[in-house]
């Protein structure tokens, strides 16, 4: 199998509407640990997100777009209010399944709405921020094009979407590595086939257009920055 260029026929199994109900939900679950491990969250806040929204100097609104289980809101969320940081959070996804695990994890802070970047712009939303993870290699390139350009328009802020850098060292350590979480779920089969569907920083950027920059947050990780549409 060659990782020179995406794969953008493979799906994920996670994404077929009609997959197993409890492997879905023991996978968003288990997203929790996987993602401290993979995503490079807690570096991207301290570098970006953090500094950005205390540089408010008030009270700020973040959204995050295909929140999924929950689990990325909620870390930042806790890594804003050690900062002394007043933000309330907003995850939003269209999957009545995965707002069923995220709600869980609602709290004072953060709400779980099931929307998209489409209908909250449509309804007028704005935030100071709007974050993804994992997001951009699901979507055709129509779907990328309408999402970055949603996403822009609900902040006049920051926009940040992190996700997976392709490489075969990215996919050989993943399918090592997540051997001790992927019991009962779809953690390896999906997360394989996500490094198969993901970009390289320069694919996406030239994907992205002006005024959208990306760059290598790390080998396994693409991050790309724009700011919002004021």
């Amino acid at each position: 199998m060659s990782l020179r260029a995406r794969d953008t026929v493979v799906r994920e199994l996670m994404d077929d509407p009609d997959c197993d109900s409890a492997r879905l939900a023991a996978t968003l679950r288990r997203f929790d640990t996987v993602n401290r491990l993979w995503s490079g969250w807690a570096a991207l806040y301290r570098a970006r997100l953090g500094p950005f929204l205390a540089s408010l100097e008030r009270p700020a609104r973040v959204l995050d777009l295909g929140s999924g289980g929950g689990d990325l809101v909620t870390r930042l969320a806790g890594l804003a209010e050690r900062d002394g940081l007043d933000v309330r959070w907003v995850g939003a996804d269209p999957d009545a399944r995965a707002l069923e695990v995220a709600r869980g994890r609602a709290s004072s802070r953060i709400e779980f709405r099931a929307s998209d970047a489409s209908s909250l712009r449509s309804a007028g939303e704005r935030f100071d921020a709007v974050v993804s993870n994992h997001v951009l290699h699901h979507l055709s390139a129509f779907d990328l094009a309408g999402f970055a350009a949603d996403s822009r328009a609900l902040t006049d802020g920051l926009v940040l979407h992190s996700d997976i850098r392709r490489s075969r060292t990215a996919y050989g350590l993943y399918a090592v590595g997540v051997t001790p979480f992927a019991p009962g779920t779809f953690l390896r089969t999906d997360g394989l086939r996500s490094i198969r569907r993901s970009y390289r920083a320069a694919e996406l950027e030239a994907a992205l257009g002006h005024p959208w920059t990306v760059r290598d947050a790390s080998p396994f990780r693409v991050v790309a920055e724009a700011p919002g549409d004021a």
